[in-house]
């Protein structure tokens, strides 16, 4: 082994990828601080101005009157034919000295609700997202529990609440909860948008909504009473509950497909092709997931890693790039960089994603090959994520400036970055030596946030702060998005770079053949700053709610008014709103 570990090509990727979302956290956190201070500045700028609207003199007020007027002048047609005197009756030139923003700095749009999509879908997929979000928020409590009880261990002595129970209960009720009900919320407006056509039944919509509800209550209810598959990471719910799901989904798949065989466009977008994929490769994943020919032994240890891997890599990374590559461009409002990129990423990861599941399983008792295999398939991995990732970041050329005025942007960029950065490392922990020191410890927990959470999450709390107020019309308030923004992305490092750099060390403790319990003793900090990490996390799910929750009911926006007509009407709603003493 290396003198020093740094010397490791793979730990040396891992560092430099580990910084790249950080340097982006500081680059937005930059952004993002000068747009709260110059929404501060407007806020006292607003205050004053309300004091000198309620001194305005009725020669003001006149002045007022006339300049609208002249605002709201049209040409006659005879300005070249008369002998009309020199005046600025238009008042084309009033003003003309004074500049009181960046002209070529577009002030944020709100948001109006697209009238094309029919209450019916609107009130399906508010549901969905609904559901979404309780599971999200039931699941995550549990995973909030979790972590306590690692620096906690003897919280409770409850059977339904024991470590062993409540684990699979966390990462399924994130999984099929709160991550599936969104994603297939978001495809029932995806689906029908680019196919230009209606969804072919709602119906069958609020019958998957029902199926899957059923599964993941059923489920979790079979999990805390010690009833379980015992078969392997992420697929512990027992098959009755994961058919319940599969037919859920089996029926929106058809419901997809007849929507999209009667799309009136000639071209199949590809947020459909991943979409449709999605949903196909989910439904095959657990048929043989499931199927108990071939669960005995070594063959169950391959069909294990072949589950785990696609269940992340063919349901949940697919689906949500192919929402991506429809919410991306709709808010930038401009077409996606490459279609050529796009279709080279969704075949490549099909090449290459399901041949790696065993590299989980390096130096076990699988065959050498596929142990190779897989790690070469791994390594195949950077095309279709390179891929993705150039498309995406292309597509933001001449659009850059949107960032600093948009609070769902931050999202998709994160998402993003950590797309690449978590892909990447998971190519690197493939790696022989690294698997070595990492494999069995904290580092896969680590790896797998960053997967499910910063890139599978952070892009469908983007998706869906973009879509919700199309639908309602209604936004959230900015300052809550930012401070869900900022919780959820700290604590998400703070829980992923503390347990990399203790199950390091652990790994190599391990490799030096120390006793067990010292590693157990080396990690009691590193599970601290996990806790830590992870209550920043679920306190930004809470901040999540309630935006949700603001968005489908009334908000409040602060409006400054400029324009003759805004500052009039602004004076007429506050002689309105004075007391009038009576007699």
């Amino acid at each position: 082994m290396n003198n020093s570990i740094f010397g490791e090509s793979g730990i040396q990727i891992t560092v430099f990828l580990i910084l790249l979302p950080v340097l982006a956290g500081l680059v937005i956190a930059i952004v993002k601080t000068y747009s709260t201070y110059k929404d501060l500045r407007n806020r006292r700028k607003l205050f004053e101005f309300n004091k000198k609207l309620e001194k305005l003199t009725p020669e003001e007020i006149q002045a007022y009157e006339k300049r609208k007027k002249e605002a709201e002048y049209q040409l006659p047609g005879n300005e070249l034919s008369g002998g009309n005197p020199p005046s600025d009756e238009k008042g084309i030139i009033h003003n003309i000295n004074v500049i009181e923003e960046l002209r070529f700095i577009p002030h944020k749009k709100s948001f109006v609700p697209q009238k094309y999509i029919s209450s019916e879908l609107a009130k399906l997929i508010l549901y969905f997202i609904g559901f979404s979000i309780f599971w999200l928020l039931f699941g995550t409590t549990v995973g909030e529990y979790l972590g306590i009880k690692f620096i906690a261990p003897d919280a409770d002595h409850v059977s339904w609440l024991s470590f062993g129970r409540l684990r699979p209960v966390h990462t399924n009720m994130v999984f099929w909860g709160w991550a599936s009900f969104a994603m297939v919320g978001l495809s029932y407006y995806v689906i029908p948008r680019v196919s230009n056509i209606q969804i072919h039944s709602l119906k069958l919509g609020w019958y998957t909504l029902i199926l899957m509800n059923v599964a993941v209550l059923s489920g979790t209810i079979c999990l805390m009473a010690g009833i379980n598959n015992a078969g392997g990471e992420y697929r512990e719910y027992i098959w009755p509950v994961m058919a319940i799901f599969a037919a859920g989904i089996i029926l929106s798949l058809y419901n997809f497909l007849v929507t999209v065989a009667k799309r009136v466009t000639k071209e199949i977008y590809v947020s459909n092709w991943y979409i449709i994929a999605a949903m196909m490769y989910v439904v095959v994943i657990l048929v043989v997931a499931y199927i108990p020919f071939w669960q005995d032994g070594l063959a169950e240890t391959i069909i294990q890693g072949y589950y785990m891997h696609q269940g992340v890599g063919m349901w949940f990374m697919f689906l949500t790039l192919g929402l991506m590559y429809y919410f991306l461009p709709q808010q930038l409002n401009k077409p996606i960089y490459s279609y050529s990129l796009g279709i080279l990423a969704f075949w490549t990861q099909i090449i290459f994603y399901t041949l790696i599941g065993s590299h989980h399983f390096i130096f076990s008792a699988i065959p050498w090959w596929m142990q190779t295999v897989a790690i070469v398939a791994s390594v195949g991995m950077v095309i279709p994520v390179v891929a993705g990732t150039a498309n995406f970041l292309l597509t933001f050329n001449g659009a850059w400036y949107q960032l600093k005025n948009s609070y769902t942007l931050p999202f998709y960029i994160i998402g993003i970055i950590f797309y690449f950065t978590g892909s990447m490392q998971g190519t690197v922990e493939a790696f022989r030596f690294t698997n070595l020191i990492w494999h069995f410890t904290d580092f896969t927990v680590a790896h797998s946030h960053l997967t499910m959470y910063g890139i599978i999450t952070f892009m469908l709390w983007g998706f869906i702060y973009t879509l919700i107020p199309r639908i309602t019309g209604k936004e959230p308030p900015k300052i809550s998005v930012g401070i869900h923004f900022w919780l959820a992305l700290i604590g998400l490092m703070f829980y992923t770079v503390s347990l990399m750099i203790g199950s390091t060390a652990k790994g190599l403790l391990w490799m030096d053949n120390k006793p067990f319990i010292q590693s157990v003793v080396l990690m009691a900090p590193y599970w601290l700053w996990r806790a830590i990490g992870g209550t920043m996390m679920w306190i930004s799910h809470m901040v999540f709610a309630y935006n949700f929750y603001k968005m489908v009911n009334k908000k409040t926006e602060v409006m400054i008014p400029r324009t003759p007509a805004e500052i009039l009407e602004a004076k007429r709603q506050l002689k309105n709103t004075e007391y009038i003493p009576t007699k």
